[in-house]
C-alpha cells in the first residue's frame, strides 16, 4: 500500500523557504517530516516545464535528481510528472499558433496551464522533447517509481480547439471513418437545412453560429476531440513506455467530468488514477459512485507499480477547494473516513493533494497537510500521521484483494455527449441524476457496484441496469440482448434507443432494437415540466414504502408480451404501463418508462435484490456504509459512519478489528465519522470424495 503526498519542491526554495545560502533547506525538513508521518511515495514535477526548460534546447533537470535523492534518503519513492500541463510562457510567445481558438475563433492566452491546441504539431514535437529529456535525464533515478502523464486533461474548457491545425485533423478524421463524401453526407443527415458537403475539407467545425449544428456531427466532433486527447496521452505513454520500460504510467481522470472517453483514456495507460474531491459532494454516495466509475475504466491488463489490483487515487483533497462559492474546512475526522472509502473501494495507493499550502500562486489558500509553515502539529497533520500508520498496519491483509460485484449500471461517453447537446425533449432531464438515484438504492443496500459499457462482457453480473441509452448501436443493443437471453436481468429506461450511433432515428419503432426484448413499443412519450407530477400505481408484488410520482418524462406504452407492473394514474394515458417486466429467452427484461423519486428506486432495489439473489455485505443501519475486499479465502469488511452521531451495530457472530486488534460479537457502537476495518475467513469448502466403480 503506498501512502503519499503531492509535493512541490519549486515552491520552497529561497527566497519562499531556506536561505541565501542554502536556498533548497527546506526540501531536506519537508523529507524528514514525510518520513515522520509514514509517507513512502511522493508525485513531484507535473507543473515544472518552465523551470525544467527555461529556454528553448536549455534543460535543467538536476534540482528535481536532488528532491529524488533526498526522498532516497527518507525511503520515499517518486511519481514523476510529465510537465506538458503548462507549457512555458516562452513557448507560447515564439510559437503563438499552439494557443487554443474558442468556439468565436479568439484566441485563449498564454500565462497559465492548458493554454494549448492539443491538435498542434509543433506543441507535440516540443512536449515528445521535454518527456525524452526528461525521462533520458530522470529515468534510471532508483526512486521513480511511476509516471504520472499530464495534469488535468481537458480542464477549464479545454477539450475542444478550434484552430487551424485541428481543423486539418478534423478532416482527417472524418475521412478515415467514412471514407467517401457521399457517405458521410448520408450518415450524418446534411441533407438536413441543405447542408450537404463536395469534399471533406467543406465540413465545417461546430464554431458560434446562429443556429445549432447538426446533432450528428456534434457527436462527431466530441468522439474526435476525445479521440484528440486520448492520442496526446497514448503519445506520452508510448515514449515513456520505450525509454523506461519497467515504470508503469498513469493519467489522472475525475468521474462525469470533462469530454474525453474515460474507458479510452484507461486503455492508453498502465494503472488507473483519479483525483478525488470528498470536499465538493454534498452526499457519501456521490463520491462512492465516482470513485466506483473510476475503478471501472480498467478490469484487466492492471499495472500498478508494486503489481497488485486496483487503482490510485493521486490527488486526494484534504482541505478546503478554492472552486466553490464558499469553500468550507473538512471537519476532524473526515479526511480519515473518506480515505477508507477510497481504499474500501480497490485504491492501492493514495496521495493527498497537497503537502503544504504555498505562498505563492493562485492556491494559497487551497488545503494542504500542513499551512504555509512546517509544523507537525497541526489538526490535520495529526490525522494524516495516523492515516499513515494505519494503512501500513492493513496493507499486508490488503494485498492481492479485489472489489467483486454483481451489479452494474452502462454509461456511454457517446451517449452522455449526445443528451448534453440542445434540442433535447427535456431540457432538465440529467443523465447523471438519473444514475445517481439508481447507484443511491444500490449503495444504500450496501450492494457494490460497477460500471461498465453498453458493448462489454456482462455475463458476470446479476443484474444489469441501463439507464436512458438514447444513442444505442445494433451491436449494443445485440450485447443487451445476449446478456438477457443467457439469464441476466436487465433494468431499462425511458430515453433508449431514440437513435442509432448516427444520430438517426429507427422507422420501426422505440426503443429501436429493443422492443422484443422488452416487449413492448413506446407510441410516444411526454416529457413533463418540472414541478409537474403524474402517478405510478403498481400491481402484483412490486413493495411501495411511499407513493411514487412519474417526474420530468412519461413514455406511453404498448405492451406486447410484457407483463405489467404499474400503470399512471392521470391524463389521457391514464392506466397505461409504466412499467414493465418481459421474460425473454433464459433471463428478464424490466422497462421503467418515467423518472421517480429516491424512494422509488430504495424499493426497486429491495424488489431486485429479492429477484436476483442479491445480498447485502453485511446487515448493518442504514446510515451505514460498507464495502469489501476480497480474494480466495480472506474478505475485508469495510464500516464508515458518515454521521455526526454514534451508529449502534450488532454482530451475530465475532469479528476481528485490524485497527484495534480487538474481536468482539453483540452491540458495539461506531463513533462518529468512525472507521471499522474486519475481517472473515469463510470455513473451507468440505471435500466430497466420490466413489468410481
Amino acid at each position: 500500500m503506498y501512502f503519499g503526498v503531492d509535493y512541490y519542491p519549486e515552491h520552497w526554495v529561497y527566497p519562499y523557504a531556506g536561505s541565501a545560502d542554502n536556498p533548497e533547506a527546506a526540501w531536506e525538513k519537508d523529507a524528514a517530516l514525510m518520513a515522520k508521518a509514514g509517507v513512502n511515495v511522493v508525485r513531484i514535477g507535473e507543473f515544472s516545464w518552465g523551470l525544467c526548460e527555461p529556454q528553448e534546447g536549455k534543460y535543467d533537470f538536476l534540482w528535481l535528481r536532488r528532491v529524488m535523492d533526498i526522498m532516497a534518503v527518507h525511503q520515499i519513492k517518486v511519481v514523476l510528472g510529465t510537465p506538458t500541463a503548462a507549457p512555458p510562457v516562452w513557448l507560447a510567445q515564439k510559437h503563438p499558433e499552439i494557443l487554443p481558438l474558442d468556439e468565436h475563433g479568439l484566441p485563449k492566452h498564454e500565462g497559465t496551464r492548458r493554454a494549448v491546441c492539443l491538435t498542434s504539431d509543433i506543441f507535440w514535437d516540443f512536449s515528445k522533447r521535454i518527456v525524452n529529456q526528461m525521462a533520458s535525464a530522470l529515468g534510471d533515478h532508483p526512486q521513480l517509481l511511476a509516471w504520472q502523464i499530464d495534469n488535468g486533461i481537458g480542464a477549464h474548457d479545454t477539450e475542444f480547439s478550434f484552430n487551424e491545425a485541428t481543423c486539418k485533423e478534423w478532416h482527417s478524421w472524418l475521412e478515415a471513418k467514412y471514407e467517401t463524401v457521399e457517405r458521410l453526407n448520408e450518415l450524418l443527415g446534411l441533407r438536413f437545412w441543405g447542408q450537404t458537403v463536395c469534399s471533406f475539407d467543406q465540413v465545417p467545425m461546430p464554431m458560434a453560429a446562429p443556429s445549432a449544428h447538426n446533432s450528428a456531427l456534434l457527436l462527431d466532433w466530441n468522439r474526435f476531440s476525445s479521440d484528440t486527447m486520448v492520442q496526446f496521452v497514448k503519445m506520452q505513454a508510448d515514449l515513456l513506455r520505450n525509454l523506461c520500460p519497467n515504470v508503469p504510467v498513469t493519467v489522472t481522470m475525475r468521474a462525469f467530468l470533462r469530454k474525453f472517453d474515460h474507458f479510452d483514456m484507461a486503455g492508453v495507460v498502465d494503472f488507473v488514477s483519479i483525483e478525488s474531491n470528498p470536499v465538493t459532494r454534498a452526499k457519501t454516495a456521490e463520491l462512492a459512485c465516482d470513485v466506483d466509475f473510476l475503478r471501472s475504466l480498467k478490469k484487466t491488463d492492471i499495472r500498478t507499480p508494486d503489481g497488485d489490483y486496483g487503482f490510485w487515487a493521486l490527488e486526494q483533497k484534504v482541505g478546503q477547494g478554492t472552486s466553490q462559492d464558499v469553500n468550507a474546512l473538512m471537519r476532524p475526522g473526515l479526511i480519515r473516513l473518506f480515505t477508507y472509502q477510497l481504499v474500501s473501494r480497490g485504491a492501492t495507493g493514495i496521495l493527498f493533494f497537497r503537502w503544504r499550502q504555498p505562498r505563492i500562486g493562485n492556491e494559497k489558500f487551497y488545503g494542504a497537510v500542513l499551512p504555509h509553515h512546517i509544523q507537525g502539529n497541526s489538526r490535520i497533520f495529526l490525522e494524516f500521521s495516523q492515516i499513515g500508520e494505519e494503512l501500513k498496519l492493513l496493507a499486508p491483509s490488503l494485498q492481492g484483494t479485489r472489489v467483486v460485484s454483481e451489479a452494474c449500471i452502462l454509461f456511454s461517453h457517446d451517449n452522455e455527449w449526445a443528451l448534453q447537446q440542445t434540442m433535447q425533449p427535456n431540457k432538465f432531464y440529467s443523465l447523471r441524476e438519473h444514475i445517481q438515484l439508481i447507484y443511491n438504492a444500490l449503495h444504500d443496500r450496501n450492494i457494490p457496484v460497477e460500471f461498465a459499457r453498453p458493448t462489454d462482457e456482462l455475463s458476470q453480473y446479476k443484474i444489469v441496469f441501463a439507464p436512458s441509452l438514447q444513442v444505442l448501436s445494433s451491436a449494443e443493443a445485440d450485447r443487451l440482448k445476449l446478456y438477457v437471453q443467457n439469464g441476466g436481468v436487465l433494468v431499462g429506461t425511458f430515453n433508449t434507443g431514440l437513435v442509432n450511433e448516427h444520430h438517426i432515428a429507427p422507422d420501426t419503432g422505440f426503443p429501436n432494437d429493443l422492443m422484443d426484448l422488452f416487449g413492448l413499443e413506446v407510441l410516444e412519450f411526454d416529457p413533463i415540466p418540472p414541478g409537474e407530477e403524474n402517478h405510478l400505481t403498481f400491481k402484483g408484488a412490486f413493495p411501495t414504502s411511499h407513493l411514487h410520482p412519474a417526474r420530468l418524462w412519461c413514455d406511453i406504452i404498448e405492451p406486447k408480451e410484457c407483463q405489467v407492473l404499474a400503470v399512471y394514474a392521470k391524463d389521457y394515458y391514464s392506466g397505461r404501463p409504466a412499467m414493465t417486466m418481459n421474460t425473454y429467452g433464459l433471463g428478464k427484461a424490466i422497462y421503467i418508462g418515467t423518472l421517480s423519486h429516491q424512494h422509488f428506486y430504495h424499493d426497486l432495489a429491495t424488489w431486485l435484490r429479492q429477484m436476483c439473489s442479491l445480498r447485502p455485505l453485511l446487515k448493518v443501519p442504514e446510515n451505514v456504509e460498507v464495502s469489501m475486499r476480497q480474494k480466495e479465502g480472506t474478505r475485508v469488511y469495510f464500516l464508515l459512519n458518515h454521521q455526526n452521531s454514534p451508529v449502534r451495530i450488532q454482530f451475530y457472530k465475532p469479528m476481528h478489528d485490524f485497527l484495534t486488534g480487538n474481536t468482539f460479537s453483540g452491540n458495539y457502537d461506531l463513533p462518529p465519522h468512525g472507521v471499522l476495518v474486519l475481517d472473515e475467513h469463510p470455513e473451507p469448502k468440505a471435500v466430497v470424495e466420490t466413489a468410481y466403480p
